[in-house]
């Protein structure tokens, strides 16, 4: 492969020519190691495929084709051509001698699209049968021409389609940012790619979760993993199964492949084998090579090299040994890092011996051209030692400027250079450092020298202690008396054990009085002695922990404040209870009334501490007939027990009375919005009165759920008059309607905690209700109807009221 480079000007500073020089090395370098790269590859695909073929290890694989290629006279590269060759559909000779490439003797240097698997069984092909162990030497043939991750995703999503279900595929790749980039995909939309094309360092992305563990991950339920994760798709339900498989490689993994399925359910364990052995298959070309990568090439370290590096193994400072890079001319184009000390770090945070093999001007990059460049060129041509005026370095590696004070050293050492720097501003920036935490944290150091009365404190203890600088710092025999009085006595006491026992440290918070007020003040500090155990020095450091104590304070009045009001809210929930219970009294079995069957279940809500307003009434009226009502107060608490009372009673009255039921209603909607609270109280309510003697039953509503009919096996809602719910507008018109019970009937009113769910809609739950009632009736469920339907609804937000009206069969 060549690359056409435009030389620079010959005017151009001397800074542009050697980068330029450098850009042209490393263009030459990745032509060489694209070779090196393919060979690696072909190694990778072959020692797949006989992992494929006779299910030994990488490694035992590996041992095979050396053996192979020594018994025969072969490279080893040689061999593993000839293994891929057995596995094509048809014979290709020249594949032996060289790998086939874009850019080789008669290639055009066009992309190629990626080889479809052979699925013939003639000759030595793999079968086609679709098996996991067909599908391996099948995915090996396609990875040899492969040339980019679009053409191994489309390559996966052929082989893997069909026997594995696999429908899509995505390739993603960690960036420098540790955000996800796409790299390849086949069988997604592009409008979807271009959505998903760049994902930022998330939680919830199961791709990179995959990478991080390096672990698969199995996306298999695809509701409980849309609570976890977030799901690629174009709606809600594609892809029910999915897998996210990092890519193996030798150190930190940086790629996954996903595989999308349409069918749901799990992967079997056969599944889950053949996949991972694609991702393996898939590793060596997705990984790549370069200079330090995992594919570059491994050179013998030279003696001389060796024994430098073990003197640089043990120096304390920074040093590297260099070797020049000459051009053909003999000209020093850049130096190769051959040797580096522990302590030697680059712009890039790169320390030690992660610098061997990189460049002088990739780690410095703006050294050429300057006097420290000729010095290395006059040390390594006279010999003489070269020792550099101190000299300003701008890094801009962290993302900022930064400039930095260095002093180099250079000795030439054979036809290499051995040099050592020293960074000046180094104590001056840790200093600063140290200022800044002491700032942020609010806190600052002291010490003690209690042999020469030497005190130190640094500018932050200053500024805790609201002092002035000039007057010193305070003597520690001193500190109790610039504390409040009431800590006085403690401080005391540890300042004495520091100076007269010697103990080892002190943890103590204390006050003290500030222009600004009291100061809660922290003190850490610890006694250093002498071989008689006299202390000799005493240090550590003072922090303002007002604002933490502020918070601490209004947290405990807050804590209060809770306790105080869930008392009351208990308090109030238990006389609301005992009122409920009182004014609701609950059957503990079923009641016979005007020759029914009445079965009532009520279940409070689990949540909260206030009761509800749901409520019923079943009587019996003075002609004989009975009465059924079912209503539900908004809110809890008191108030809805108290309005629910008030409804409760009142309709009863009426109905006592012979009002008609429309007319109940009408006066129980005036008499909430003609009541002292504002804004006045709101409820629904169905109500019903049936007349044994032909067993009808006559009903009305104020904005109620409809009541449920269960009859000849079938379930239905009654059709609903008019009628809103009470105390929501003045003048409210309502209607009612008549049905005939017959034997066997099963009528329920019911309030609307049986049927409701957050964020669902209440069709839904009228539906599961029709459904469940009707099945509960067909697996005998008949005297306890209303309680079991109650009972299911464990773990309810709301209160629930069921009342069951049951017409015997024997009912004449």
């Amino acid at each position: 492969m060549t690359h056409d480079v435009v030389p620079p000007d010959e005017g151009a500073s001397p800074e542009v020519l050697a980068l330029a020089k450098v850009v042209a090395r490393l263009r030459s370098e990745i032509a060489d190691l694209e070779g090196i790269a393919a060979a690696t590859a072909v190694t990778e695909r072959a020692k797949g495929a006989l992992m494929a073929q006779t299910g030994i290890s990488a490694d035992a694989a590996y041992e095979t084709l050396l053996a192979r290629g020594t018994r025969w006279g072969r490279t080893l590269l040689e061999e593993c051509w000839l293994t891929l060759g057995q596995i094509r559909s048809r014979p290709a000779p020249e594949a032996a001698a060289s790998p086939p490439t874009a850019h080789g003797p008669g290639g055009t240097g066009q992309r190629r699209q990626p080889a479809e698997p052979a699925t013939g069984t003639g000759g030595d092909a793999a079968p086609a049968d679709g098996r996991p162990s067909a599908l391996l030497p099948r995915l090996a043939e396609g990875l040899a021409e492969a040339e980019d991750e679009a053409d191994i995703a489309e390559l996966l999503r052929v082989v893997l389609g069909e026997p594995v279900g696999v429908d899509g595929v995505m390739i993603y790749s960690v960036t420098s940012a540790g955000s996800l980039a796409l790299t390849g995909h086949a069988g997604i939309a592009e409008s979807l790619a271009d959505q998903w094309r760049h994902v930022p360092p998330l939680s919830g992305v199961a791709a990179l979760e995959a990478i991080a563990a390096r672990q698969a991950v199995w996306l298999e339920d695809p509701a409980a993993d849309a609570r976890r994760y977030l799901l690629i798709g174009e709606t809600p339900g594609q892809w029910p199964s999915r897998a996210w498989i990092p890519v193996p490689s030798g150190g930190r993994v940086r790629s996954a492949i996903g595989f999308m399925r349409n069918r749901p359910g799990p992967f079997d364990q056969d599944t889950r084998t053949v996949l991972r052995q694609a991702v393996r298959l898939c590793a060596a070309p997705l990984r790549g090579g370069g200079p330090h990568g995992a594919g570059a090439a491994r050179t013998a370290v030279p003696d001389d090299v060796a024994a430098v590096q073990a003197i640089l193994d043990v120096l304390s400072g920074p040093a590297v040994l260099l070797t020049p890079l000459r051009s053909a001319t003999g000209e020093i184009e850049d130096y190769r890092i051959d040797g580096a000390a522990p302590e030697s770090v680059d712009v890039r945070g790169r320390r030690g011996k992660e610098l061997v093999g990189r460049r002088v001007l990739e780690t410095y990059p703006t050294v050429a051209g300057t006097a420290l460049w000729e010095g290395y060129e006059d040390a390594l041509a006279t010999g003489a030692v070269y020792e550099g005026e101190p000299f300003t370095y701008r890094e801009v590696g962290a993302g900022f400027p930064q400039e930095s004070v260095y002093s180099v050293r250079a000795t030439r050492l054979g036809q290499r250079l051995v040099v050592s720097w020293i960074r000046h501003d180094i104590s001056e920036r840790e200093a600063r450092r140290l200022t800044d935490m002491q700032r942020l944290g609010n806190l600052g150091w002291a010490g003690w020298q209690l042999t020469t009365d030497r005190v130190i404190w640094s500018d932050q203890v200053y500024a805790i202690f609201d002092r002035d600088p000039a007057l010193g710092p305070i003597e520690l025999e001193e500190l109790p008396r610039h504390v409040v009085p009431d800590d006085r006595a403690r401080i005391a006491a540890a300042v004495h054990r520091l100076l007269r026992l010697g103990q080892q440290a002190v943890d103590l918070p204390f006050r003290i009085a500030t222009a600004d007020g009291v100061r809660h003040v922290r003190i850490v500090v610890e006694a250093q002695t002498d071989a008689n155990g006299t202390p000799v020095e005493v240090h550590g450091f003072f922090q303002d922990v007002t604002a933490l104590r502020d918070v601490e304070l209004a947290l405990r009045e807050s804590e209060r404040a809770v306790l105080v009001q869930t008392g009351m809210l208990q308090a109030e929930r238990a006389l609301a209870a005992r009122l409920q219970a009182t004014l609701l009294p609950i059957p503990e079995q079923s009641v016979e009334l005007a020759g029914l069957c009445v079965e009532v279940a009520y279940v409070p809500s689990d949540s909260g501490v206030n009761v509800g307003g749901d409520w019923y009434s079943a009587v019996e009226l003075p002609d004989r007939s009975a009465l059924f009502v079912v209503g539900d107060v908004a809110g809890h608490g008191l108030p809805a027990v108290g309005t629910m009372a008030q409804l409760r009673f009142t309709a009863k009255g009426m109905a006592t009375t012979g009002s008609a039921l429309i007319d109940v209603l009408r006066r129980l909607n005036n008499l909430l919005l003609h009541t002292d609270s504002e804004p006045s109280a709101t409820a629904t309510m169905v109500i019903g009165r049936y007349q044994p003697d032909v067993r009808r039953l006559t009903w009305a509503r104020a904005g109620h759920l409809p009541p449920l009919l269960v009859r000849g096996g079938r379930a239905d809602f009654l059709a609903q008059p008019d009628g809103c719910l009470l105390g929501a507008a003045r003048d409210s018109v309502y209607g009612q309607a008549v049905i005939d019970l017959q034997p066997g009937d099963h009528l329920l009113l019911y309030t609307d905690g049986l049927v409701e769910r957050p964020g669902e809609d209440i069709d839904l739950g009228l539906g599961r209700l029709a459904k469940t009632a009707l099945q509960l009736l067909r697996d005998g469920v008949d005297g306890e109807l209303a309680r079991t339907l109650a009972a299911q609804r464990a773990g309810n937000l709301d209160d629930i009221c069921v009342l069951d009206i049951h017409v015997p069969d024997d009912a004449e």
